[in-house]
């Protein structure tokens, strides 16, 4: 038993110890929906340089589209 209380004495000195080490306020906030969490989240993370130059690279090769399907479909045919 005594070597029981030693080990959790030495755990608990060390959780201490971690959060003590955190400094970073921790704030609570409830979402009402996924969508709220999501647009949150986007304004409050940065994108890395890295992936946003991917991305803006990604959609220079994207071919814009040919038009709505119905005008494609009613259109007369080419003679």
């Amino acid at each position: 038993m005594k070597g029981q209380n030693r080990l959790t004495s030495q755990t608990q000195a060390q959780e201490q110890a971690l959060t003590g080490q955190q400094t970073q306020p921790e704030t609570t906030r409830e979402f009402a929906t996924a969508e709220e969490l999501l647009r949150h989240d986007a304004l409050h993370t940065p994108v890395p340089p890295r992936i946003a130059n991917r991305l803006q690279e990604s959609i220079g090769k994207s071919v814009p589209p040919a038009g709505p399907w119905w005008r494609r479909l009613f259109r007369e045919p080419k003679k």
